[in-house]
């Protein structure tokens, strides 16, 4: 080993190492310190530079007047372009660009000033081959500044990889963390040197475990982080509430502290090295929910032994309850859907995670009837759970006619060939986008609850009709949390529909475990409503984000607030005005009681929808659709126009 590789490991071990690289960023005060110090050596470097020549400065100012006017138009105009306002050892050419920006706007203000002053007054200010050298002399010292940091940053990273450890500690006292401390301890690769456990219970430092000590918090968190050396915090979150979640991770990000969450000992992947079950703490992860307890027994008995087809299976929600399904021993669950890409990975988790379950993968539109009807006669199921829709309301907005044919048509097909064929349960997925709705989709999916809500009291259906509502489910495709996390990794903006919008949220593990046990309940007609927690307000979501990623909101990453989308409402509903809950014995469900209409009436407006559907004439569709749904008032849409009154 080389004696200066030696030296830099020296400097990177043990308690006293050279910390420069755990710094987050370059403070902005200090940037501009040293700008402004680059700036004055740039002056002094000019006017060595032209001392010895020809080329005489302008006597009308002091040359030390002269030099304090540029430097304050140097610093002035740092501040107009931000040249300090991005991590010097990340630079990018935006970054240099504002530099360059921001010297030749210096030179040119002085210029004209010189200019404007000889006209006036009939002598310059300013030396123009001084402006141009300065220029030059200053620019070039900040880019060199710059290119250094960020070229020395790399070179020190890439020498202490190997050496550097975050240090962090863990919180609480307990088998869980024990368990955690002894692989941090114990597992040379791990890029973590523990400092020791923080708790309440211990009064002493003098404790020790694993050869690490307790940390005594003995007035708040805040004091006692303040006061350790330490970059990060490990947390076994489901130690925890959401309300002591949030807490702590407030607590942490206010010092300037990263949150890692680890799995609880029973969920650790044995699969899956311990390095990478230990992550930032995630948002989703912060939401105030309640655990979500459901009798597993009962949906095994339901479901054990069963033909189950699963509509839309590749989707977000499809696919989780396929992959809960399995764990309920079916005889052969048969995913259908459109989407090619998403149904081969599927079915390559399956075979991979659940070798023994019998399942096949059917690409199919529910659209097509004929289609549909061989697969009911193949397969003869007996239990449905229709989670196929189009769901993203702006695209739906500008193409109802795509609405009808899946969510409504397709549901109308699925449901007759469930009839036909006697299967015993049909449920369906429904959304809170379906209560008092505003837009195409939304009316969509009310249509398609109304429809299966009125065949379930036609004589001689056998099958029940079960229909489940709920609102927003976290990390779905399309939803905002992942479009979220996108814009942050791109570095913003941000971007929020309004101020005051909000939204109810639920994990995708949690929709589907409801939706199983609401299938259990349901003696057929009714909708099942989900508690959906208390509601999210969408702003301070992208701002909590912002500050789990180490940034700051508006600093950082900008959020720019764009106006509600095609059908957009600031809040959703589970309910309508009309409708009255009732419970059931899960705390989490009710039963929404709302007025059912009559079959053959329905059916034949569903009829003149799809027909008018298969022609294009969209405004016709929502027309339509409106006359069968009256609460369907559109917003921030152009089919606003069909809610005036008739003159």
């Amino acid at each position: 080993m080389k004696p200066s590789q030696k030296l830099l490991r020296k400097l990177y071990s043990g308690d006293n190492r050279i910390r420069l690289l755990d710094q987050k960023y370059l403070p902005r005060w200090i940037v501009i310190l040293i700008d402004t110090f680059l700036c004055m050596s740039a002056l002094v470097l000019t006017y060595f530079i032209l001392a010895n020549t020809p080329i005489n400065f302008h006597e009308t100012f002091s040359l030390f007047e002269q030099a304090l006017l540029l430097l304050g138009l140097n610093v002035l105009f740092f501040f107009i372009f931000k040249t300090f306002s991005g991590i010097i050892r990340h630079s990018t050419f935006m970054d240099l660009l504002k530099l360059g920006l921001s010297s030749v706007s210096t030179s040119a203000t002085a210029a004209v000033i010189s200019w404007s002053y000889y006209l006036f007054g009939g002598e310059k200010i300013f030396l123009t081959t001084s402006l141009i050298l300065y220029m030059l002399i200053s620019f070039f010292a900040m880019l060199f500044f710059r290119i250094a940091v960020k070229e020395s940053y790399l070179f020190m990273k890439n020498v202490s990889t190997n050496t550097i450890k975050k240090r962090v500690a863990i919180l609480g006292v307990d088998d869980h963390t024990l368990s955690v401390g002894r692989a941090l301890t114990t597992e040379a690769n791990l890029p973590y040197n523990l400092v020791g456990f923080l708790s309440k219970h211990f009064d002493s430092k003098r404790y020790k475990i694993m050869g690490k000590p307790v940390i005594p918090v003995r007035e708040n968190l805040s004091k006692t982080l303040s006061e350790l050396d330490i970059e990060g915090v490990l947390m076994v979150s489901e130690a925890f509430t959401g309300k002591e979640r949030n807490e702590l991770v407030e607590t942490c990000l206010e010092q300037h502290i990263e949150v890692l969450n680890v799995p609880s000992l029973e969920q650790w992947n044995s699969k899956e090295d311990i390095k990478n079950q230990i992550k930032p703490i995630q948002i989703e992860d912060l939401l105030e929910r309640q655990p979500i307890s459901i009798n597993s027994s009962v949906i095994h008995e339901d479901l054990q032994g069963k033909t189950i087809l699963v509509t839309g299976g590749a989707g977000s929600i499809g696919s989780e309850i396929v992959r809960q399904i399995a764990n309920f021993e079916p005889a052969y669950i048969i995913i259908l859907d459109q989407a090619e890409t998403n149904l081969h990975e599927l079915e390559l988790y399956l075979n991979l995670n659940h070798p023994s379950l019998n399942f096949i993968t059917e690409l199919a539109d529910i659209s097509n009837m004929y289609r549909l009807e061989l697969l009911f006669t193949k397969y003869r199921f007996d239990v449905v759970y229709h989670a196929a829709a189009y769901k993203h309301v702006p695209l739906i907005e500008r193409n109802p006619h795509e609405a009808i044919y899946v969510n409504i048509l397709g549901t109308v097909n699925l449901s007759v060939l469930a009839v036909n064929h006697k299967i015993d349960k049909f449920v369906m997925v429904s959304t809170d986008k379906a209560v008092n709705p505003t837009n195409v989709m939304g009316a969509s999916k009310r249509v398609a609850e109304m429809y299966v809500q009125s065949l379930q009291n036609e004589k001689d259906v056998r099958t029940r009709f079960i229909t489940t509502r709920f609102g927003n489910v976290l990390g779905s495709s399309g939803s905002v949390i992942p479009h979220f996390r996108k814009q942050i990794s791109q570095g913003g903006p941000v971007t929020v529909t309004h101020r005051d919008i909000i939204r109810y949220f639920m994990t995708i593990p949690e929709a589907c475990q409801l939706v199983l046990q609401a299938g259990t309940m349901g003696k057929g007609g009714e909708i099942f409503v989900f508690d959906m927690g208390e509601p999210v307000r969408i702003l301070s979501l992208a701002e909590r984000m912002i500050k789990l990623s180490g940034l700051e909101p508006y600093e950082d990453i900008d959020i720019k607030i764009t106006g509600l989308r095609p059908g957009e409402k600031l809040f959703e509903e589970l309910l309508n005005d009309t409708s009255t809950s009732l419970p059931t014995h899960h705390p989490k469900i009710m039963i929404s009681k709302v007025p059912v209409g009559e079959f053959q009436m329905i059916k034949k407006q569903v009829k003149h929808i799809i027909k008018a559907a298969t022609h294009k004439e969209d405004k016709e569709v929502v027309r339509l659709l409106k006359e069968l749904v009256p609460e369907f008032k559109s917003n921030n849409s152009e089919f606003e126009q069909l809610d005036q009154p008739k003159s």
